[in-house]
């Protein structure tokens, strides 16, 4: 059975678009649960929802998608990992504007302002600066992956290190208002030992990681049989449903109030996709990926750049309310966005 699954070119194509349905929707039910065991872990361990957030929740609700980009490069689709890669990253902060429409007191990046977050977006586009370095200089390639690859490793976790101190040691503090929303223990998460807790996210981290992978097989074989580019496929077909855990924890957060971990689940999913690129050029093995790639790669790079640098902007600016009660920065996230849904279509 695992087997037929693994291989969907010899299903049909209602098969794999039907496979392909399914898993979206159990990767969504997924990260529902997600978050609240992302609230009680940061209660119950001490790290803070905004460190667990990006951490934690970032990287477990990142597995579809970097299964997704691993697996593409394993077969060969080197424009697919890599659109998948960025476009996750995109179409992730879109989705946490799009959460932010549900919370009418006040702009989400006023409400949940805090230092780690801050420092999440200052990495996030400190690790794209890098990979746009990769896609655009020398393609050089040792061990037939590119020397940035490394780099975004030791990037990630010297930026990591930097944002836990700051949650127990913080060099400044965001001004409190009337409309800030502080990180406060909850008393729910004592209900459970923090054994089961890690148990439970363990096994939700194994069904996404089985659920991106079905979605990749299902979209190379849709993709290719509707004769849709790679980029088209990895950029907004797999990037966008493999996405699905952060607007619903966002949506989830929200509701139960955790708002810094709302933003600090994408920026910090955000920057763990970043990592996305690099394991899709180590298990690709014709050479870098980075020299197989077309220009929408590169230009999406470029426009997330953008993107996560008017949001950081808005985090820092704290407007309390604006168009639609997003402020100017989700104003302009949603247009960048278009933007680059355009530019995966007809560019």
């Amino acid at each position: 059975m695992l087997p037929a699954i693994f291989h969907l070119t010899d299903q049909s194509t209602a098969m794999n678009i039907g496979l392909f349905l399914v898993s979206g929707v159990g990767i969504a039910i997924l990260g529902t649960r997600l978050t609240g065991l992302g609230d009680a872990l940061a209660d119950r361990t001490g790290l803070g929802e905004a460190f667990v957030g990006a951490v934690f929740l970032g990287a477990c609700t990142s597995l579809p998608g970097i299964t997704a980009s691993v697996t593409a490069a394993l077969d060969g689709f080197a424009s697919m990992a890599i659109a998948n890669a960025i476009g996750g990253i995109a179409v992730q902060t879109t989705f946490l504007i799009l959460a932010d429409l549900t919370y009418p007191k006040a702009n989400l990046e006023h409400a949940a302002a805090s230092v780690p977050n801050m420092l999440q977006g200052a990495l996030l586009i400190t690790l794209l600066g890098l990979l746009l370095v990769a896609m655009v200089g020398p393609q050089l390639a040792i061990f037939s992956f590119h020397p940035i690859t490394p780099l975004l490793f030791i990037g990630y976790g010297m930026g990591q290190h930097l944002i836990r101190r700051s949650h127990a040691h913080p060099m400044w503090q965001p001004r409190m208002t009337s409309s800030t929303n502080t990180d406060q223990p909850d008393k729910e998460s004592q209900r459970y030992t923090l054994q089961r807790l890690w148990c439970e996210f363990i096994a939700i981290g194994a069904l996404l990681v089985l659920a991106g992978l079905i979605i990749t097989r299902a979209a190379e074989t849709i993709g290719g049989r509707m004769g849709l580019t790679e980029s088209l496929v990895g950029g907004l077909m797999i990037a966008i449903t493999t996405s699905l855990p952060e607007l619903v924890i966002s949506l989830a957060a929200i509701r139960q109030g955790a708002l810094t971990l709302a933003v600090g689940g994408v920026l910090g999913g955000n920057a763990f996709d970043t990592l996305f690129a690099a394991v899709a050029d180590i298990a690709y093995r014709p050479g870098s990926i980075y020299a197989a790639i077309s220009d929408r790669e590169i230009t999406m790079v470029a426009l997330t750049i953008v993107m996560n640098g008017v949001l950081l902007l808005g985090l820092l600016s704290r407007e309390r309310r604006g168009p639609a009660n997003i402020g100017f920065e989700g104003a302009l996230v949603l247009v960048l966005y278009g933007i680059g849904v355009l530019i995966l279509r007809y560019g």
